[in-house]
């Protein structure tokens, strides 16, 4: 029986999600509802689309084949669906040993280390790196890949820990974000810091762009 999981979006290449280009997957579905979250699309277990893992694996496997450096899972909530992310990592992991040079698999998540039960836990058991922790707005961070301080980025394997060693503690001077469109309307890409969001409403209005919705205010 093939496993699914609920999908937002996914995007190839996304390179302000972790380092290097990457093939994105976004999940559909999450009850922490952070204040704040720039992503409140992905809030509702009504939206998005059913998507076969096996689906999901030929989009990596395109994206390896374009030359991507590694795999960021997002959300949404993804260890809300972790049996479906647990099979679409596991069949991300075969395309990715078949490869000629080495892939990471990033994944973040609103839950704390703590809160893993064991379906939690063998979802994350094929990531190198967990970003640990819900979005707190109140709580800012100039941390890359972050968007607030409590969370905690976790190399969990020997790739993790020599890809991602010198990013524990890096903070850039200018956030990375990329912009793409959807249709007709941008879209924001990354973990903008404070007050990123709202200076952009500002920047287009200025040039006389009236933003008249966002996936970050209700």
């Amino acid at each position: 029986m093939s496993a699914w999981l609920w999908i937002s979006q996914t995007h190839y290449p996304v390179h302000a999600l972790g380092p290097g280009n990457r093939l994105t997957v976004w999940v559909q579905g999450c009850t922490l509802s952070c204040k704040g979250c720039m992503s409140r699309d992905t809030w509702s277990a009504d939206g998005g689309v059913e998507t076969s893992v096996e689906d999901l694996a030929e989009l990596w496997r395109s994206a390896v084949g374009q030359g991507a450096d590694g795999l960021t899972v997002s959300g949404g909530e993804p260890l809300q669906q972790a049996d479906g992310l647990s099979a679409f990592l596991a069949a991300a992991d075969e395309v990715r040993r078949g490869a000629a040079r080495e892939l990471d698999f990033l994944v973040y998540t609103g839950y704390d280390e703590d809160e893993l039960d064991e379906p939690r836990r063998a979802a994350l058991s094929l990531a190198d790196v967990v970003v640990f922790g819900r979005f707190e707005v109140a709580n800012p961070t100039e941390l890359v890949w972050r968007g607030s301080a409590n969370q905690r980025m976790v190399p969990r394997t020997e790739l993790g820990e020599l890809r991602y060693a010198d990013f524990i503690d890096y903070a850039p001077e200018q956030g990375p974000l990329q912009i793409e469109v959807r249709g007709n309307d941008p879209w924001i890409i990354g973990t903008p810091r404070k007050e990123a969001l709202r200076n952009l409403d500002r920047s287009l209005k200025g040039v006389g762009l009236r933003i008249t919705d966002t996936t970050w205010r209700p």
